[in-house]
């Protein structure tokens, strides 16, 4: 990669991990599911208008929308409004890669490598230690919220690797038009008229640029980003820099949010990103495969909704095809 290439997927990362800061302030100025609705009106308008006809079919979008926009993003911003901390969320919720080869298997026949069983046992093991971290000083309900978001959004990654879109940013923008009407709805309902109202009426200049900055500077600016560097290298390439996102979101909570990293934590963090890393990075076996419905194979891989961190996995070197070309039935994202 380019020194400048480099320099965009740094940047990109650290935006992602100063995002779990920034969701942390905004749930100061909003009620989560109000939030998180927000983020998604404001990341698919007015760009719903540019990006072009959906280049999928329907049914991976609303189903996306859902699994990501309304289960994953809605859980963990409850979550963190529960008392997880940002720094903690944002490497909690790495645990998505485990989920993604997990579910992968189940779904779509992708067999894990010895080396992929290897990392999710080492990032397993780092949530075990963060469990046992934050159930000594923090809420233990609220972490379980953030687990449950990883696993939904595992679901939404092997979704969108059978949607295979050619145009990540298009599919990203017309996913985010999914999930403002149900969390409205849910909001309504659980956080009540009169909580929104207020808090809406209270919007200010600081609460305006929260929502700019989780809507358009992290998935807008972050996923075109993202999907450009995807489309000029190696998915193998790239992505490794994903795992800076939660270094990021810890070092920016401590310092912004005074959030303290305690040496359990430090130990939890070196085992679930070296397990992520692993996870990731090995290839997969070809078990029984069904054939994603993709694009061409020169489709770049795509990446999912990015501010939350880490990719659930890369295209990786798979024994049928060689290094640096692309296996449909280790792409999975």
């Amino acid at each position: 990669m380019r020194p400048l290439h480099i320099a965009l997927a740094a940047l990109v990362a650290a935006v992602w991990g100063v995002n779990f800061v920034v969701i942390e302030v905004g749930l100061g100025h909003f009620p989560p599911l109000l939030f998180s609705a927000l983020r998604f009106l404001v990341a698919a308008l007015p760009a719903v208008f540019f990006v072009g006809r959906p280049k999928v079919a329907w049914k991976w979008i609303v189903g996306v929308g859902l699994a990501l926009g309304v289960a994953k993003f809605g859980l963990l911003f409850i979550g963190m409004d529960r008392g997880m901390p940002a720094g903690l969320s944002s490497l909690v919720l790495q645990v998505q890669a485990v989920f993604t080869v997990l579910f992968a298997a189940v779904a779509l026949g992708e067999r894990p490598g010895r080396v992929r069983v290897l990392g999710m046992a080492v990032a397993l093991a780092g949530i075990g230690v963060a469990a046992v971290d934050e159930g000594a000083s923090g809420p233990v309900f609220a972490f379980v919220l953030v687990i449950a978001a990883a696993a939904c959004w595992g679901v939404s990654n092997v979704l969108t690797r059978k949607a295979a879109p050619p145009d990540s940013l298009n599919f990203m923008v017309w996913v985010s038009t999914v999930p403002v009407l149900p969390l409205l709805g849910l909001s309504l309902v659980f956080e009540g008229w009169d909580r929104d109202a207020a808090a809406l009426a209270a919007l200010d200049w600081s609460g305006a640029g929260i929502i700019v900055y989780v809507a358009w500077i992290t998935t807008v600016f972050g996923f075109g980003v993202w999907g450009y560097l995807l489309r000029q290298h190696p998915a193998s390439s790239v992505a490794p820099f994903t795992l800076l996102v939660p270094v990021f979101g810890m070092s920016s909570a401590a310092l912004l949010l005074g959030e303290s990293v305690s040496p359990l934590r430090w130990c939890a963090a070196a085992l679930l990103v070296g397990g992520v890393a692993l996870t990731s990075l090995a290839g997969t076996r070809r078990g029984r495969t069904t054939a994603p419905e993709q694009g061409p194979r020169s489709a770049p891989a795509p990446a999912p909704a990015p501010e939350q961190g880490l990719m659930a996995a890369v295209e990786g070197v798979d024994a049928d095809t060689g290094p640096g070309r692309e296996s449909p039935a280790s792409r999975v994202v």
